[in-house]
């Protein structure tokens, strides 16, 4: 009885942190996210042109067996033609804006060769006092 009891609080306490709200996706999380389900989009497609495929020659196949045999073949239905996907590509999702310091756009292509033209430092030229 006892240790029922005690199992039984042992799984109220720990159901709560597994209902706990998780934190929102990062934008590199969706991004990899959308990819992925792009990828599985495209991998479905080349699967069903195969499919397609396998199923036109099998059809192709019988026909000529019979045909062979002295059977009498029934002509092959219209159906739409096996359309090939072609590579994966994966989609643009344009890049997030990022701050200055981030994109580095800011900083010269090299280092620097040679110390600052001025000796002031940035409190001096603004009038601040250190």
């Amino acid at each position: 009885m006892r240790l029922s009891v005690l199992a039984a609080a042992a799984v109220t306490a720990f159901s709560a942190a597994a209902l706990a709200k998780l934190p929102p996706l990062s934008d590199e999380a969706k991004a990899k996210a959308a990819e992925t389900a792009a990828k599985a989009a495209w991998s479905d497609k080349v699967a069903a042109y195969e499919l397609c495929q396998s199923m036109d020659k099998a059809a192709a196949g019988y026909r000529a067996h019979a045909v062979a045999a002295g059977h009498p073949a029934s002509a092959p239905e219209q159906t739409p033609a096996c359309v090939n996907p072609g590579p994966f590509a994966a989609p643009v999702t344009p890049a997030a804006s990022k701050p200055l310091e981030a994109s580095e756009a800011h900083s010269p292509p090299g280092a620097a060769t040679s110390p600052p033209s001025n000796k002031e430092t940035s409190a001096e030229m603004t009038g601040q006092r250190k």
